[in-house]
């Protein structure tokens, strides 16, 4: 029973939307005090006994479409302390899609299967069997009226036909089935190991041959290394969030190693993916989702990064640096006190320089 809950929930998850972009404004500084106020302000959200930053939740990186768990109805609550899991009336209404879809969805597994089973050529690289994953995802996320918005080089990968990396940013369950709104050539997974203990989900992976990684097992991860740049040498595509795991409260982590060295090895582009508001429709405290995505998700494609003649750390740099570009203000990673201070006598200083150009 509790399988089936959880699997809703992640079904539930599928409900991306529509998005709206937020590009940070920059500091707008006009003068010396104000540059002291903007500090000021900085410092006070800052414990400095505890080394707590507060600046992003005090409306300097705020989100208008995250709800304060608070304010969220809850219908009923499940655990208690920090596993604690909400559900309110949108998530009962997700749940009952997750219903109606994932028998559908699961009878076209097992019935591909069959067939694979009969004739080991029919499917091969499972990309049919990968499909009804897609198709499983984009139902789910029109019936909910949740499909994301799609922007950015859209028609590289609809027309791409080879390996390549694609990695995106991890906030939310949401971003999987996200992420199969956009990407339709055949793909594999680099994806946690307990998520093949999630019916449907788990099947798909394990059905799929997707890559499942320990990440505390060395071996493992070797493991997902070998496997990795076999599917890249065959000429299929691969999917990460090179994160590692996903951010509890929607801002850009730290990436692992080791990811972009398949790249690498294998001398495929990366293709950088940025992923907005699944946190919001989907926040990490919720069991399903909180409300619909509709004008909220959105997916931007962004140019590939080639991989020729750079190192894992360049890579992974120009890769931070793209998906970043694209993200809500509130999903990008707090800069530090001091560079927000010197970009900020920076924007002064190119005011003061464009108004006497102008006298």
């Amino acid at each position: 029973m509790t399988k089936c809950i959880y699997t809703l929930c992640f079904l539930a998850l599928a409900a991306p939307i529509p998005t709206v972009a937020f590009v940070p404004t920059g500091a707008q500084f006009t003068s010396s005090s104000s540059v002291l106020n903007r500090k000021s302000q900085e410092t006070s959200l800052i414990n400095v006994s505890t080394g707590i930053d507060d600046r992003a939740e005090n409306g300097i990186y705020k989100n208008p479409f995250v709800i304060p768990p608070e304010e969220i109805n809850a219908i009923f609550r499940l655990k208690t302390g920090e596993k604690e899991k909400i559900v309110n009336a949108f998530g009962i209404v997700v749940s009952l899609v997750s219903l109606i879809t994932c028998p559908i969805w699961l009878a076209a597994m097992m019935a591909l299967e069959m067939m694979n089973k009969a004739n080991e050529n029919f499917d091969p690289n499972r990309a049919i069997y990968d499909f009804t994953g897609k198709l499983w995802s984009r139902a789910f996320l029109w019936l909910s009226m949740s499909y994301p918005d799609l922007s950015g080089d859209v028609n590289f990968i609809k027309e791409h036909d080879g390996p390549c990396l694609f990695v995106a940013n991890h906030a939310s369950w949401l971003d999987i089935p996200v992420v199969c709104t956009v990407l339709d050539p055949v793909f594999k997974f680099i994806s946690k190991g307990e998520l093949a203990k999630v019916p449907c989900i788990g099947h798909q992976l394990k059905g799929g041959k997707h890559i499942l990684i320990e990440r505390d097992d060395r071996r493992s991860q070797l493991r997902t290394f070998k496997e990795g740049v076999g599917w890249l040498k065959k000429g299929v595509p691969l999917m990460a969030f090179p994160e590692g795991k996903r951010s509890k409260d929607g801002r850009l982590m730290e990436f692992k190693g080791g990811l972009f060295s398949m790249a690498v090895k294998c001398n495929v582009p990366i293709i950088p993916i940025s992923i907005s508001n699944t946190h919001a429709v989907m926040p990490s405290y919720s069991l399903f989702p909180v409300q619909h995505g509709a004008g909220k998700l959105s997916v931007h494609i962004h140019s590939p990064i080639h991989a020729e003649g750079r190192t894992d750390a360049e890579l992974s740099e120009l890769v931070r640096e793209a998906i970043i570009s694209k993200l809500p203000i509130d999903q990008r990673p707090v800069p530090p006190l001091d560079e927000i201070i010197v970009n900020a006598i920076e924007e002064e200083k190119n005011n003061k320089e464009s108004v006497e150009a102008k006298v």
